[in-house]
């Protein structure tokens, strides 16, 4: 039987293609414009706690990475309602953990497979973080443009935002970036099989190899495939996995977007039995 915390969720399998974020979920305006032979998408995303738009490129002709997912929404969703009302928000308890109780800490955050790098830049303007947005190389062009349209809205409310090259699996990569983060981000990033292996080997180096003890990994996924539990079943090899929250399913869907808390697994250590000698 399948379940939430294996990626399971029953029914067909759906393809990534056809769940490409449905314009009446998002709280968006639209400007579509024409330049240089290429057609983007201008998107205004409102976020209540800040009082305040983020400005998106999308060049959907380009592809699936320079288009908005439905699991990033619902983490800039929870993001903006845990700045506003955190006493009630799934991902207060794990923010609060990571910042040792002090609200004045600056969070360092890593976001991959960024995309768009909405999540990242909406983590930056509702917490006042440091963030790092990634994604491969031909994607960094537009997640850059992206960075410097909301620089000035992210600056005034304390965040600051930088895009580099993170190619799964590539330990040089991960070696560029550094490993002094709190929290790692991710929305959308399970649809291919070929790159479940990648993804945890990525993860692994962030998480178990030298990272802060307390990192964890907030990963939002709408399930796609049956073999998506294939991932969760590898991944519990070296992670605590935990559900922190699920979106009601959007209408004519049976599945909603979850969000999983990763952690290292705590280490086990023999009791250590001291005998007197006579």
């Amino acid at each position: 039987m399948s379940s939430e915390i294996d990626g399971g969720g029953g029914g067909d399998d759906i393809s990534p293609v056809t769940v490409i974020l449905p314009e009446e979920e998002a709280d968006i305006t639209k400007l579509s414009v024409i330049h240089d032979d290429l057609t983007s998408e201008l998107q205004c995303h409102f976020i209540r706690s800040i009082n305040s738009s983020l400005s998106i490129r999308q060049l959907r002709s380009q592809g699936l990475s320079f288009q908005l997912w439905p699991a990033a929404t619902t983490l800039v969703n929870l993001l903006d309602k845990q700045r506003s009302h955190p006493e009630t928000n799934p991902l207060t308890p794990t923010l609060t953990a990571l910042r040792d109780s002090s609200e004045c800490r600056t969070l360092n955050i890593l976001e991959i497979g960024s995309g768009t790098g909405l999540v990242g830049i909406a983590a930056a303007a509702t917490l006042g973080a440091k963030v790092t947005v990634t994604d491969l190389s031909h994607v960094i062009s537009n997640l850059q443009f992206n960075v410097e349209a909301n620089a000035d809205v992210v600056a005034a409310n304390g965040g600051c935002v930088r895009a580099a090259s993170l190619h799964w699996g590539e330990p040089i990569d991960a070696e560029l970036i550094g490993q002094e983060f709190d929290l790692i981000l991710a929305s959308d990033v399970v649809y291919h099989d070929h790159l479940y292996d990648p993804l945890i080997q990525t993860l692994r180096s962030f998480l178990l190899d030298g990272g802060s003890p307390k990192m964890v990994l907030l990963m939002a996924h709408l399930r796609r495939w049956k073999k998506d539990s294939a991932f969760f079943k590898k991944a519990r090899k070296f992670f605590e996995v935990d559900v922190l929250h699920t979106d009601t399913p959007a209408p004519g869907s049976k599945i909603g977007v979850v969000v999983y808390r990763f952690a290292a697994k705590q280490s086990k250590k023999p009791a250590i039995v001291s005998a007197k000698r006579g």
